[in-house]
């Protein structure tokens, strides 16, 4: 980030913790006049990545920033996804939702863009600032009473809402703009295919879409372990046949659209050797307790009770999640890897799993047991496109 002397770019460095904030403020007002004064001889190119929503706030007044931020933090607190966060974000903004497209025009925009939501839709990814909203006041409200936050509303979001129609920010078609994904989780997870392939593992992608509450996903994970060792040692077992109806029933009730279960199924089959089954995306955690930790974190120790609740059988299982940005949270763990003996191996060394997972304190478990060895540290990375799972399969 260092600049030359005279250089005509200006950094401005803001949203610490990925929280709007005043510098990320100041930020925006300078984009939004750029956008503003630009002709239709011009060109604005804009770099998207995750972290654009934070770092481009800008609340339609009388909104506040701090108003707009306390909504945001009690609708993630209560497990609201990224896309229904930036439904709220970008109803309550003057850039989101086209709105910086709509700033520029009549000048040409092309905007490359890292996606870190799953499925890649331009629209919710930083908020979609290049493109035109196609959510509604009712959308809003919807998702702010499932939450259980209507009532609490401050009387400027109300007042914001209740001037806005469906279409905030002028027409539909963006005629002016180019949106180019350019960076995306299943680009990642297949590269990862390709490096776990020429280490002798029989890789497959199950899917780049996986998102839900983390309980019902370290279930996944628990139950797909079991279901794959089962073909990867036979015989199959009564047991291992309902496990399979399980896993299947599961995975329906998650809605993963682009699920390869029956592919990696055959291919564990056909492998009889190492298998890695890997998969991305981003599960949400709802919030219990205060302890200190992050989604990845917490889904490696919820996998890695999973698989300690009895034997495997002759079977050695690997299972790591972790942020493809470098940083699980408010942590420097990127995070965590488990294996099935750790819930034995914890309470030998006086650590109960549940207490820490009752908490959402998975980070200080991990940095706790051996001395933190099954933390993932990879420093950031510069990109984020989500998180990466990773499940080794090896008979013994």
């Amino acid at each position: 980030m260092l600049l030359k002397p005279h250089s005509r770019v200006q950094v401005f460095e803001g949203a610490e913790d990925n929280l709007p904030d005043r510098d990320a403020l100041r930020a925006a007002v300078a984009i939004r006049q750029l956008a503003e004064g630009l002709t239709a001889d011009d060109l604005l190119l804009v770099l998207i990545s995750g972290g654009g929503s934070a770092l481009l706030p800008a609340p339609i007044p009388p909104v506040t920033l701090e108003e707009k931020q306390t909504l945001t933090k009690l609708l993630a607190a209560r497990g609201a996804n990224i896309q229904e966060l930036n439904t709220i974000r970008k109803a309550l903004s003057q850039l989101k939702g086209g709105g910086l497209a709509q700033a520029a025009y009549p000048a040409q925009v092309v905007s490359l863009i890292l996606s870190d939501v799953v499925g890649d839709p331009v629209e919710v990814i930083a908020s979609g600032p290049t493109v035109a909203s196609v959510h509604s006041v009712q959308d809003c409200l919807h998702i702010l009473n499932h939450y259980g936050l209507r009532a609490a509303l401050p009387r400027s979001v109300k007042t914001v809402l209740a001037q806005s129609d469906s279409d905030p920010h002028g027409p539909h078609s963006c005629g002016h703009v180019l949106n180019v994904i350019i960076g995306s989780n299943a680009l990642a997870l297949a590269e990862a295919q390709r490096q776990a392939e020429a280490l002798g593992y029989r890789a497959v992608v199950l899917s780049a879409a996986i998102q839900g509450d983390v309980k019902s996903v370290a279930r996944f994970y628990g139950l797909l372990t079991r279901v794959a060792g089962a073909h990867l040692t036979p015989p199959v077992t009564r047991a291992s046949v309902e496990e399979e109806a399980q896993l299947w029933e599961l995975a329906a009730e998650l809605h993963l659209p682009d699920l390869q279960l029956k592919e990696a199924l055959e291919a564990v089959v056909e492998a009889g050797g190492p298998v890695c089954l890997l998969a991305g995306g981003e599960p949400t955690v709802q919030l219990q307790g205060s302890g200190k930790g992050g989604r990845n974190q917490e889904l490696a120790l919820r996998v890695g009770a999973e698989l300690g609740q009895r034997p495997l059988g002759p079977l050695e299982v690997l299972f790591l999640s972790g942020g493809t940005d470098g940083q699980d949270g408010p942590t420097e763990a990127a995070g965590a890897w488990v294996v099935p003996e750790l819930a034995s191996q914890a309470a030998a060394e006086g650590l109960d799993v549940a207490a820490f997972l009752s908490r959402n304190d998975s980070h200080t478990f991990f940095r706790c047991f051996r001395g933190g060895a099954h933390l993932l540290h990879t420093g950031l990375t510069g990109t984020n496109v989500m998180d990466a799972h990773l499940l080794f399969l090896r008979p013994r």
